[in-house]
């Protein structure tokens, strides 16, 4: 779990990187404003779109452990009763 955190925060970074890189090349290019406000606001969207998709790939990731979690703990239950019930 520990291994998806770092990857998540590493991509997260990646991302972040990426965004600050390209308004910094946006705002230094020799456009009109209008049109570098334009094009700040398409990447803006362009970003929210991945870290979205990123965040929601991360809750499925967490449910889908809190769930093999949920069924772990129920089958040592289980176990548990099963044994106390042999003695």
């Amino acid at each position: 779990m520990e291994n998806k955190n770092n990857t998540t925060l590493f991509i997260g970074g990646l991302i972040l990187g990426a965004a600050i890189g390209g308004a910094l090349g946006i705002l230094f290019a020799p456009d009109k404003g209008s049109e570098t406000r334009k094009k700040i606001s398409r990447k803006g969207n362009e970003i929210a779109g991945e870290m979205k998709e990123k965040f929601n790939d991360f809750v499925e990731d967490l449910k889908n452990e809190m769930d093999a979690i949920k069924t772990e703990a129920a089958e040592m239950a289980e176990n548990r009763m099963t044994d106390a019930e042999k003695n």
